[in-house]
């Protein structure tokens, strides 16, 4: 019995996680030199990124932990 509340438990905690995390949204891509570099959107603030730190905002950590800059439109 107790098996099977641990079970829930840890598919609640992980919905739980995946709904806490930013969203990231790849609103623009360019490749320049050998170089890719992705304009995201995160919370409602545009950043321009390397293929790393697209990787570690997938993964959850948050504009301000990468200490990011927003993007100047010119």
């Amino acid at each position: 019995m107790s098996t099977a509340v641990n079970g829930q438990n840890s598919k609640r905690a992980a919905v739980r996680k995946a709904l806490d995390r930013h969203k990231v949204y790849v609103t623009a891509q360019r490749f320049s030199g050998g170089t890719y570099s992705a304009r995201v959107l995160v919370d409602g603030e545009a950043y321009w990124v390397d293929e790393f730190r697209l990787s570690q905002l997938q993964q959850g950590l948050s504009p301000a932990e990468l200490e990011l800059m927003p993007a100047t439109d010119d």
